[in-house]
């Protein structure tokens, strides 16, 4: 008898006129303890009774979690893995649900997340897949869940997945490959609120999703590598790297891993492809992502020793300027404290000689911006006489000269460190230069500007420090009267411009 009710009430509950009398006659409250039934039927029926009524009723959906439905849901998904139709009723249940936050947190009290990674092993079709994946979706909002299903590992089947559908062309498995990504940024998201123990979490499942690239690393040649694949390969780097960068890198950590696999290389090779023309939201996010990858120090160095830089100078030949902009973001990341990345950069002729066109490029600011602090970069992390030698060659010292009065301070003061340390490295093969350009002229102007900040006339003094060892130099900067602006700045505000200002005199006058 009860088993004939729930079919005909499921019946009746498609007609969307007869729900309000089940509503108002609480058949649901009826219904529910019918789900604790073991006769298949009956809870196949119930099930879509229960879904039908209480379909797009928030107020029903919170009374069925108060009374604990979310319980029998799961218990079903565990019991009856295997029978569809009864799994096909209890996940478009956990559809309509999971939505609700008092779901999500009555479900974290649960085996849910488990269940729900076999289901999306088991999923044959487009349609289960699509359920679970918003199902998914919406439970991975909620923190506690978000780390039950990567301790579920669905990580894992989200690797088979993609590895079945990479380098498809049909909509609905494009549409899978966008869900399936969807997903994992959602598990490398943090919450609202980011405390420890969330860092530490995300920062887990950025690890475990680490994990699943040596399969794709391995198992497709790169010219399968399509542009969803790379677009989630590249969005994924780029959420980790900033994983990285709030939590402190250790000697396992996540952007060093992803190195470590390789996926630079995929990156790069994605860049090839599509440099010139191609998807260019793809290309942002490569670009973005290879930046990321080259800050932390270890990086660097391996990036270096595995030729990334010579493969990023041959993608400059683009002309579209965000990739350029990009890219040398990217050469100016890896230059950073590396020495050999600077002679590396330093003695490429070729390089410099672009680099030099880019700083004259002043209808494209980002561009000329960015060469200029790749170049002053580049002097700044040199050690070598040859790199001084070659930026000279190719023009580049007037361009380091005029970025020392840009108007941006963090410019002025990169390209003041950079000629600095090139006039300790080879202040005889600058001297000329120095001495067409007027440095010592501009250097004085920025000492008596009351407007130049106070870290700018420091290493303003700094770099005089090391023109006073030409006698040429020496010579202007006496006649140009830089002694009495020093004087004056011995009694500045600011600290530290009185020790460099005292400093620079003594050095002036030939103190010890």
């Amino acid at each position: 008898c009860a088993l004939k009710a729930a079919q005909v009430l499921s019946e009746i509950a498609k007609n969307e006129e007869m729900k309000k009398p089940c509503i108002e006659a609480d058949l649901v409250l009826t219904l529910i303890p019918l789900l604790e039934s073991t006769d298949q039927e009956m809870l196949l029926h119930a099930g879509r009774a229960i879904g039908r009524i209480c379909y797009d009723n928030r107020d029903l959906q919170e009374e069925l979690v108060k009374v604990g439905v979310t319980t029998s849901l799961v218990r079903i998904l565990t019991d009856y893995a295997e029978s569809e139709p009864l799994v096909h009723v209890d996940l478009l249940a956990l559809c309509n649900l999971a939505a609700l936050d008092t779901a999500k947190e009555a479900l974290s009290k649960t085996k849910v997340a488990e269940q729900l990674v076999k289901q999306l092993r088991r999923a044959e079709n487009h349609e289960r897949l699509e359920i679970i994946f918003e199902v998914l979706q919406a439970l991975a909002e909620n923190d506690a869940l978000k780390v039950q299903l990567v301790e579920a590992g669905v990580q894992e089947v989200l690797s088979e997945i993609l590895l079945r559908l990479q380098g498809s062309s049909q909509a609905e498995d494009t549409c899978i490959v966008k869900a399936a990504s969807d997903l994992i940024v959602s598990l490398l998201l943090g919450g609202k609120k980011w405390n420890t123990d969330k860092l530490k979490a995300v920062k887990n499942n950025a690890k475990a999703i680490v994990s699943i690239f040596p399969r794709h690393k391995n198992s497709q040649g790169k010219d399968s590598l399509n542009s969803q694949f790379a677009w989630l390969i590249s969005i994924i780097v780029f959420l980790i790297s900033l994983t990285c960068l709030i939590l402190p890198l250790s000697s396992d950590g996540n952007c060093v891993r992803m190195v470590q696999l390789g996926v630079i290389h995929q990156l790069l090779d994605l860049l090839e492809k599509h440099v010139e023309s191609g998807d260019i939201s793809v290309q942002h996010a490569a670009l973005s992502a290879l930046r990321n990858l080259a800050i932390p120090v270890v990086n660097k160095v391996q990036m270096l020793e595995e030729g990334v830089a010579e493969r990023i100078q041959a993608l400059l030949r683009s002309e579209m300027p965000p990739v350029q902009f990009k890219l040398l973001g990217t050469l100016r990341m890896l230059a950073d404290g590396q020495a050999d990345a600077a002679k590396i950069l330093g003695q490429d002729p070729m390089l410099l000689n672009r680099l030099v066109q880019w700083c004259n490029a002043n209808d494209h600011t980002g561009i000329h911006g960015e060469a200029n602090r790749l170049l002053a970069s580049i002097l700044r992390h040199n050690r070598s006489q040859e790199v001084v030698k070659a930026i000279r060659q190719a023009q580049g010292v007037k361009h380091l000269v005029a970025m020392t009065t840009s108007g941006h301070a963090a410019m002025q003061n990169e390209a003041l460190s950079a000629l600095a340390i090139a006039s300790a490295i080879d202040l005889e093969t600058l001297e000329e230069s120095f001495k067409e350009l007027q440095l010592v002229q501009s250097l004085h102007k920025l000492l008596q500007d009351d407007n130049t900040s106070p870290e700018v006339k420091y290493n303003s003094m700094g770099l005089l420090c090391s023109l006073l060892n030409s006698g040429d130099l020496r010579q202007e900067i006496e006649e140009d009267k830089i002694k009495e602006t020093l004087e004056q700045l011995c009694s500045h505000s600011n600290a530290n411009v009185v020790k460099e200002a005292v400093t620079t005199l003594q050095v002036l006058i030939g103190e010890t």
